[in-house]
């Protein structure tokens, strides 16, 4: 195997430096920053545009971890063991993948705007808010435009035979980045700010995925009213009450 010094650069060191940073930011921010291991919810500063972004980007988000998992952890010879012929198996990663990635990105695009726009929402972003928006956002367009690129509009490209090699790879520690480097360019820059976005998971609100909220299914609802006779802030306080 011939492989040249960017590819092992790319495609081996690089992967390994974001996990690498991946798994020890999470320890130093379970262990120095457990208070801020939160989403840090603002539904009480804003609702509407929360209401249906939300819901959206995390049906669409746990739709696209699970394509990808089978995807690309999944052999395709365990799928054909299993029934699944090649063509059925693209055809519903190529109709399932679209949804998920419209409902992402639709969710992901309220999400953002509703932060651009609505003022109280804004004052409460952080550098890692700046950060992670445009991450999440950059990888995300990108895998649903090189899907869109070769597997709808395109001719045809079967990730299965090159990329989900290659991932195995790294993770059974036999990489191999001659399988990546041939892949198409969009392909591998979507692989790319994967890697990065794994690497800045652990110092953005991204953590809270790890802490799963298994009590929210039983636990009743909040219920938030308004204290009768309270007034607006900032309207004065009548002559006869003072």
């Amino acid at each position: 195997m011939n492989v040249s010094g960017p590819d092992l650069l790319l495609w081996v060191a690089f992967p390994y430096i974001c996990l690498a940073v991946f798994a020890v930011g999470h320890v130093w921010r379970y262990r120095h920053d457990q208070f801020g291991w939160t989403s840090r919810t603002t539904q009480l500063l804003e609702h509407r545009w929360l209401r249906w972004g939300n819901p959206l980007f995390h049906l669409g988000a746990l739709m696209v971890v699970g394509g990808h998992v089978v995807g690309l952890a999944v052999p395709a010879s365990w799928t054909e063991a299993a029934g699944i012929s090649e063509d059925a198996y693209h055809t519903t990663a190529v109709v399932a993948g679209s949804f998920a990635g419209v409902c992402m990105v639709a969710g992901l695009g309220m999400l953002s705007a509703r932060r651009l726009l609505t003022r109280r929402i804004r004052l409460t972003t952080d550098r890692s808010d700046k950060l992670l928006f445009p991450l999440l956002a950059a990888t995300v367009l990108l895998g649903i435009t090189a899907t869109a690129a070769h597997n709808v509009f395109g001719p045809g490209y079967d990730y299965r035979e090159t990329i989900s090699v290659w991932f195995r790879g790294v993770f059974t520690f036999r990489p191999q980045p001659d399988a990546m480097s041939g892949a198409p360019l969009l392909f591998r820059l979507h692989a790319l700010t994967a890697c990065v976005l794994f690497a800045a998971w652990p110092f953005t609100r991204l953590v809270h995925v790890w802490s799963v909220p298994v009590g929210y299914l039983a636990r009743p609802y909040l219920v938030y009213r308004r204290r009768a006779g309270a007034r607006p802030m900032g309207r004065p306080v009548p002559e006869e009450v003072r």
